[in-house]
């Protein structure tokens, strides 16, 4: 499709965006809002009592877990992040943490009461989680494999930089990751601009990041790659050539993150600063919108659907089952390392963001974590329909199985059927799911169903429509 017939389609999503504004579903400024990874948001988690977090809690049936490890570590500091890292640390910090890892790992086995993780599915993160040295990185793999029975693990995920995965030392690690098990990699390219590169303080440039795709592809790895879209700099126009660059990689998935400005993490990113100093610079919500609907309509030529939300696949047996499990099936997920998350079928564990309290806690024999919540039954019903809603669609009979009741009978469902009236939401005998127009507006359509008090933004910042989030709870 050429750029002038991309933009004719993307122009009426944008007639679509400013009526769910005079709708009050959409803030007047159009700024973005995620929603829908986590409920309540990860940044409204209160500090939780350290022996109520575990009480009442038992293994799942099958003894099944989700694994999440998050290693803090980066070479330089990304603009648009918004997790505390530690940049460019001597080999002696790193080893203090995966020693710290190691003890951590073992207090939570003690804490569930079971010799080893039976394993469905791991995501190791970061940060860079292969900011690591080749021997280090053997010793957290060793380390890792050595307290899960990896018998029934259906896949093993590392996130990366690009510049971790070529060179002799790169090559290293990337036999390394075959040798434990690692089947797939998320590399996070995040453009295929060089200016852009250099205004996000990414550490590799465009003929590295294509160096690494082929490294990991040559290997047999099952790649993702990542792309920020309405970041500073970005013109629709320069992202029609990205796009065209990007279909031709050909990996198994692509990712597309619309840029993040509020901190949804721990730590608020210098993209707000940089934002807030070179307002001239940043493309306007409608661009952004444009650029969206752009990836949509390129990317089906070349046989890409977004099988996951902003996930975009040729089959869906590529997508993260990382990824599923905890917003689709919301399966139980355990996480070990600083801000690591565990979610779990009806509550939420939430580990510290500081390092020398993390490091602390495990010397005292507890484990890290210093936020929590534990849902009572109103927010176990927004989140069983939140999460899925979001990523994939509602089954009416997982919904029942997570909240004990139909959700016909939950006091959202009166929303649900609002939204069907916007042709927004679609509902049969056995799903719930989001419309093609509704899944374009996945993030802002979710939030219609938080409680008012996870809204992060003031009520005079919304249109006083049927749509208002203030007026609809």
């Amino acid at each position: 499709m050429n750029f002038n017939n991309l933009i004719k389609q993307a122009n009426k999503r944008v007639e679509e965006f400013k009526e769910l504004q005079r709708l009050g579903m959409i803030i007047k400024t159009g700024e973005f809002i995620p929603a829908g990874v986590h409920y309540p948001p990860i940044t409204e988690y209160p500090d939780i009592e350290y022996d109520k977090m575990f009480e009442g809690y038992t293994m799942p049936d099958d003894g099944l877990l989700d694994v999440y490890v998050h290693i803090p570590f980066c070479t330089k500091q990304c603009i648009f992040c918004h997790y505390p890292s530690h940049y460019n640390s001597p080999d002696e910090e790193k080893d203090k943490y995966l020693d710290a890892l190691e003890k951590e790992m073992d207090i939570y086995l003690r804490t569930l009461g079971i010799d080893k993780i039976k394993l469905r599915v791991a995501l190791i993160g970061g940060g860079t989680p292969t900011d690591l040295t080749p021997k280090q990185l053997e010793r957290f793999l060793k380390m890792f494999t050595s307290r899960c029975d990896m018998s029934k693990v259906r896949q093993f995920n590392y996130d990366l930089s690009p510049s971790t995965i070529i060179g002799k030392e790169g090559i290293e690690r990337l036999n390394l990751l075959k040798e434990y098990g690692v089947d797939r990699l998320t590399i996070g390219v995040q453009t295929m601009n060089e200016e852009i590169m250099r205004k996000m303080n990414r550490s590799h440039n465009k003929k590295e990041a294509l160096k690494s795709i082929n490294n990991s592809l040559e290997m047999g790895f099952k790649t993702n790659i990542e792309f920020i879209y309405g970041y500073p700099g970005q013109t629709v126009e320069s992202w029609y050539k990205e796009l065209k660059e990007i279909v031709k990689i050909n990996v198994h998935e692509i990712q597309f993150y619309r840029l993040k400005v509020d901190a949804y993490g721990d730590q608020q990113g210098t993209i707000k600063k940089y934002e807030q100093l070179h307002p001239d610079d940043c493309p306007s919500a409608e661009d952004t919108i444009r650029m969206k609907q752009m990836v949509f309509d390129y990317l089906k030529e070349f046989g890409y659907n977004e099988n996951l939300r902003r996930v975009f696949t040729k089959q869906k047996s590529n997508i993260s089952l990382y990824a599923f499990n905890q917003c689709c099936e919301q399966k139980d997920q355990i996480a070990f390392g600083l801000t690591g998350f565990s979610s779990l079928r009806d509550r939420f564990i939430l580990n510290t963001q500081h390092f020398e309290e993390y490091y602390n806690r495990i010397e005292n024999g507890l484990l890290p974590f210093n936020r929590g919540y534990i849902r009572d039954s109103e927010a176990q019903q927004r989140w069983a329909l939140i999460l899925p809603l979001k990523n994939y669609y509602v089954r009416k009979k997982r919904y029942k199985e997570v909240t004990g009741i139909d959700i016909k009978d939950s006091k959202l469902y009166s929303i649900i059927q609002l939204l069907k009236e916007y042709d927004l939401i679609e509902e049969n005998e056995q799903n719930i799911k989001l419309t093609s127009k509704g899944g374009f507006f996945s993030d802002e359509i979710v939030g219609l169903f938080y409680d008012t008090k996870f809204i992060t933004k003031e009520r005079n910042l919304y249109n006083d429509g049927p749509l208002n989030p203030f007026l609809l709870n």
